[in-house]
């Protein structure tokens, strides 16, 4: 991978108005991902936030989501994940979301693979207070299963982030 940055992150955020619509845009939404592999769907999604201006480096951001995803399930149920890296390399505390035309393998609670992917970039200067009601706010969305269905079949990024921004 190399590390030639393209964009501007466009994600601003201050925690008092925390909120999707601060932390994931339409850039950061990829509902094609190609990858096979947790590696592979990793990387994809790693690349939009690093072009779009959101971390620093891929591969430093890379090893750190690699290093947590080693301390634990990251899978939820249903078919999603929500990988995060709290790493000096992140500019700027944001989300990116992937969407697999194939399920894969991931370690999961319920055992299955996944296809929904919402990783957590997160700025070292950020990994209590935002991190935690980043994740509360993602949590509370995944508890209501005509979410999770919508997130599934949904057509356009912008119906994503609607569904994002409806519930917040």
């Amino acid at each position: 991978m190399k590390n030639e940055q393209i964009g501007e992150c466009k994600v601003n955020m201050r925690i008092e108005e925390l909120d999707f619509n601060k932390v994931v845009t339409e850039d950061l939404i990829e509902l094609n991902l190609q990858g096979t592999t947790k590696e592979e769907v990793l990387n994809e999604l790693t690349n939009l936030l690093f072009k779009n201006g959101c971390i620093s480096n891929k591969e430093g951001f890379i090893r750190d989501v690699m290093f947590r995803e080693n301390e634990g399930v990251t899978g939820l149920e249903k078919g999603v994940a929500i990988p995060h890296g709290k790493s000096k390399h992140v500019l700027k505390t944001s989300i990116a979301i992937g969407r697999t035309n194939k399920f894969v393998e991931w370690e999961s609670l319920d055992g299955n693979p996944i296809n929904i992917i919402i990783l957590f970039a997160v700025k070292d200067t950020d990994k209590t207070t935002i991190h935690i009601k980043l994740l509360q706010k993602v949590a509370v969305l995944l508890a209501d299963e005509e979410t999770i269905s919508k997130f599934q079949t949904l057509q356009t990024k912008k119906e994503f982030l609607k569904i994002l921004t409806e519930k917040d």
